[in-house]
């Protein structure tokens, strides 16, 4: 069995694909598979693919319509053979031992999965910790597990590595046509159902700072989306009675618009309403007795 099938998911990535992709051919841990899904591409995504596959035969590309990422994440669940999946986003990058520190630590503890520290770059060459890890960690309470990845507020997927047999036995994949927030749904019922998480430090996955990225867009489908995923995190933890914050427990978001352009918007939580003017300018709030 490969070791590990990296999921790639990948949309008019043209500039960034080839960092990428040169720090996953060049791992040092060489029994990995690395599963790009092109979700309709019309930059030079596929070309750059094509270059890559003639180079390294274990570059798998499925070629789809846009159908967002996270329909692309699980055609890549439907092909992936290895014992371990990662998925790792086509404007980042990884430190050249990052799936042999992760594997490594996976098997020396039979861990369903295993997390690394995160860097945050930017353009201007600057790279700033955004997930650090001190010291090794073996988690297996889900208590221990949602507060130290910071569960639902730091729901990172690509900083980790996923027992595949683990996934099966949850039948786990993503919920497609959310844009935003797609990873809250993922991780808060796999690290819930999941039995052991393994910490490793001294080892990075490198998230680039892209302001066309959709998770740097800002409209209202994907505030609508955070909202989704915001309130299927409240139904959750609270049938499992999982303590969260306050912050999490939002219920709705109101739009009041003339022209397309926002004159207010209304935040409404379990406890307080917040009144924004232009969608900007916070004026009122007002406490709900519950």
């Amino acid at each position: 069995m490969i070791n590990i099938s990296v999921i790639v998911p990948i949309y008019n990535s043209e500039k960034y694909l080839k960092r990428c992709l040169h720090t996953l051919v060049n791992q040092t841990l060489r029994d990995i598979e690395i599963i790009c899904v092109n979700d309709g591409s019309t930059d030079k995504s596929a070309e750059i693919l094509n270059e890559y596959v003639q180079a390294d035969k274990r570059i798998i590309v499925i070629n789809n319509e846009n159908l967002g990422i996270s329909a692309s994440r699980n055609a890549g669940l439907k092909v992936a053979q290895g014992e371990y999946i990662g998925f790792v986003d086509s404007d980042d990058w990884i430190d050249m031992d990052f799936f042999e520190q992760l594997y490594k630590a996976a098997k020396q503890y039979d861990a369903d999965a295993v997390c690394s520290s995160i860097k945050r770059c930017y353009e201007s060459g600057k790279c700033i910790d955004k997930f650090k890890i001190q010291q090794e960690a073996v988690l297996t309470a889900t208590a221990d597990k949602y507060k130290f990845l910071e569960i639902p507020k730091k729901c990172y997927l690509w900083n980790k590595i996923y027992k595949t047999s683990e996934l099966n036995r949850q039948k786990l994949t993503f919920k497609e046509n959310i844009d935003m927030c797609e990873d809250v749904f993922f991780s808060i019922r796999f690290f819930y159902a999941s039995k052991k998480l393994v910490a490793v430090p001294n080892v990075n996955y490198y998230y680039w700072v892209n302001n066309t990225s959709i998770s740097r867009t800002a409209n209202d489908k994907n505030q609508l989306d955070k909202l989704a995923a915001r309130a299927d995190f409240i139904k959750f933890s609270r049938e499992r009675h999982i303590i969260c914050d306050e912050q999490f427990y939002v219920k709705r978001k109101i739009f009041y618009k003339l022209f397309g352009i926002p004159l207010l918007k209304i935040y409404e939580w379990e406890t307080i309403k917040k009144y924004y003017l232009f969608g900007l300018i916070p004026f009122f709030e007002k406490r709900i007795s519950l």
